[in-house]
């Protein structure tokens, strides 16, 4: 480079002012292929040692940022998805329990209804006995009211007659206080 500025010089005049500007301010070729070499070697060392490390973990740490927001809209989308199944499972849950309660109602008033049906029926039941028995002890005290009303119809008539009466004469007296009762 130095060269080509003395060959320019050389040719135009003006241009010699450039090679003592070169040489006024110590420019020398040599140097400035020494300082380029250095610099190349640097950047060289900067570039494996330090900016490639650099760079690799820059883009590590990208792959991991963009791997995590990928993750998180899967995680949103399942989370959407996961409500929607949760109020699913609520709704389908609510429409069940309605279903049981409605179910429930409809067994306890069957139940209720057969257990009233049943009471009215043992009620009529015990009130069919009862009355049973009452006519039943009726006509049992009417016998006995006979029996004794014809007793005591013998003996007056055995007293009044002032004798003994026959079994003969009893039956007919006592079928015939009987008959009148009725």
């Amino acid at each position: 480079m130095i060269d080509l500025i003395q060959v320019l010089a050389a040719a135009d005049p003006q241009a010699a002012d450039s090679a003592n500007l070169v040489e006024t301010f110590g420019i020398h070729g040599s140097h400035i292929i020494m300082q380029a070499i250095s610099f190349t070697i640097l950047a060289g060392v900067l570039w494996k040692f330090a900016f490639k490390p650099v760079m690799a973990t820059m883009e590590e740490r990208e792959a991991k940022i963009d791997s995590g927001l990928r993750y998180a809209e899967e995680m949103k989308v399942k989370l959407a998805e996961a409500e929607a199944e949760k109020k699913k499972i609520l709704q389908e849950a609510s429409a069940e329990a309605k279903s049981i309660v409605t179910e429930a109602r409809q067994t306890a008033e069957a139940r209720i209804e057969k257990s009233a049906q049943d009471a009215i029926k043992a009620a009529e039941d015990i009130t069919k006995k009862a009355e049973l028995q009452i006519e039943n002890d009726r006509k049992q005290m009417l016998a006995e009211a006979r029996s004794e009303i014809s007793r005591l119809v013998v003996a007056t008539a055995g007293k009044v007659l002032s004798k003994e009466l026959t079994a003969e004469e009893k039956a007919r007296y006592s079928e015939s206080a009987s008959s009148t009762l009725v």
